[in-house]
């Protein structure tokens, strides 16, 4: 506890130090300051409350194997099960359809990217009320507003009504993709946090693909409805879970509150956490919730990739939203057997994340080494110098083998390539983005949140309209020469992402 050297410091008066010093991102802070967090008046004061130094069980990174093995477990469980409802009754549209009366096309398709919609105004919101209360504070609250809406999706009576409630579903699950990645950077430093990073990468990634495999036997043999009845209790199993055992990670929001018990006990109202930066929660507020738009406009690393990962987003939920037509009428498929249409997506996410997890935290160690200094975000990149090139590989296969009805199985496979692709250069990107923001990696996760899943959710809308005017043969390939044209980016981040995190745009302060 730095109150412990109150003496000291007293008579050692107050003591300048570089506004540099202060490093949020690592495991040992033993300094406070008061003043602004972007000017150079930091200075050591008397009354701080710090870790009890650098071994202090309180500090996440100090957690035991088993306490973050228990903390990855469940926000991985969170961040599977929310995009795992995205997509769980894709298969059975056209039994919503015609349940409601409906033909639309559009509609049918925004039934399933509306809930993406949530995705994208949920973040905003979310990331600066976990920086302000922490992180498990959100995840209880989201969770249990996850359930009820679920619940009331099972429920609806009409197809307005179901539409609102996935909206609201998508809100309260954004939760886990916003701050998901925030906590497991509050918990493993960067040079172990590719193994973490893989099973919180495969739930966004995994879910929206396991979704329609389950969904499809279970609306074939139960109806629509139990698809959202499956989620509420998976859930709800989780929400009972967290509430038990999820522990609070972000270290503003543990050593705020030991510095409110201290007062408490000692009478002593002078003292406050060494990361209290004097600004009053509206403030906080203000500036927390700023932040994501401003890394999104400002920073050329988080709208890049942002982008980048945006565009594969919206063509995983395209390509979701035009299998079941594709293998019901083109192949004959039955409702059921359409959820298996998923397999190719799925295997080939399942090896991209078995690739990034084995190769991610090594291939770090090894640039480390090799280059000498400390550990730098864009050994995360080279993965995804292959990865790109699959992606539209994958969309000219499925493209011209389904427009020529060969065999189902290459459009199958087409389909698990573009996975394969599309998981390794998520998963590498995602890290790299919390290497490089730190403690801003909720921010900086929101921020690219919002953007894919607005692709995500608008894309699809469109493309039944694209494929029935080009055919599956052109139609994947415009989409595969726009992912061509996307492959750069990762070989000139890899050679000056360095350069551009150092010099930020216009100067703005995040």
């Amino acid at each position: 506890m730095g109150s412990n050297t109150t003496e000291q410091i007293a008579q050692q008066g107050h003591q300048s130090i570089p506004a540099d010093a202060f490093n949020t991102d690592s495991k040992d802070v033993e300094v406070g300051f008061s003043g602004s967090r972007d000017g150079s008046d930091i200075t050591l004061t008397a009354d701080l409350v710090d870790w009890d130094g650098p071994d202090d069980p309180e500090n996440p990174h100090n957690w035991t194997r088993k306490q973050k093995a228990a903390s990855i477990a469940l926000v991985s469980a969170i961040t599977f099960i929310t995009p795992l409802a995205s997509s769980i009754f894709a298969p059975s549209i056209e039994q919503v359809m015609a349940e409601f009366n409906s033909s639309s096309p559009q509609l049918a398709s925004f039934i399933v990217s509306v809930y993406l919609i949530g995705y994208c105004f949920g973040p905003l919101v979310i990331a600066p009320l976990s920086e302000m209360y922490g992180r498990s504070l959100l995840y209880n609250i989201c969770n249990v507003l996850f359930v009820i809406f679920s619940v009331a999706c099972a429920l609806a009576p009409s197809l307005n009504s179901l539409i609102g409630f996935r909206l609201l579903c998508g809100l309260a699950g954004s939760c886990p993709l916003t701050i998901g990645a925030g906590s497991l950077a509050d918990m493993i430093g960067p040079e172990k946090r590719g193994m973490a990073m893989s099973w919180w990468v495969c739930g966004p990634l995994l879910g929206p693909v396991v979704g329609p495999i389950a969904g499809g036997y279970l609306s074939e043999a139960k109806g629509w409805r139990w698809s959202f009845w499956v989620v509420a209790i998976a859930a709800g199993v989780i929400t009972i879970a967290t509430f038990v055992f999820l522990r609070e990670s972000y270290a503003f929001t543990i050593l705020d509150r030991k510095a409110k018990r201290l007062r408490k006990e000692t009478g002593n109202d002078n003292l406050r956490s060494v990361m209290d930066t004097g600004r009053s929660t509206k403030d906080i507020f203000k500036l927390a919730i700023v932040r994501p738009t401003k890394m999104l406009l400002f920073s050329p690393i988080v709208f890049l990739l942002s982008l980048y990962m945006a565009i594969l987003y919206g063509y995983l939920y395209l390509i979701f939203t035009i299998l079941p037509s594709l293998f019901e009428l083109e192949y004959g498929f039955s409702t059921g057997n359409i959820g298996l249409t998923y397999l190719g997506t799925g295997i080939g996410s399942a090896l991209g994340l078995l690739i990034n997890a084995m190769v991610s935290d090594r291939l770090a160690l090894r640039l480390k080494k090799q280059h000498g200094g400390d550990h730098q975000p864009e050994y995360r990149l080279p993965p995804t110098m292959f990865a790109c090139f699959l992606v539209p590989l994958g969309l000219f296969w499925f493209g011209w083998t389904a427009e020529f009805h060969e065999h189902w199985i290459l459009p199958i496979l087409g389909t698990g390539a573009f996975g394969l692709g599309t998981v390794v250069i998520f998963m590498a990107a995602s890290v790299y983005i919390v290497d490089a923001f730190g403690v801003y990696a909720a921010s900086a996760t929101a921020a690219s949140t919002v953007f894919r899943s607005l692709l995500g959710a608008l894309l699809p809308l469109g493309g039944r309209d694209l494929f029935s005017a080009l055919g599956l043969g052109w139609g994947s390939s415009l989409l595969g020469f726009l992912a061509l044209a996307m492959t750069p980016m990762p070989f000139l981040f890899h050679k000056y992402g360095e350069r551009i995190r150092r010099k930020r745009l216009f100067n703005v302060e995040f």
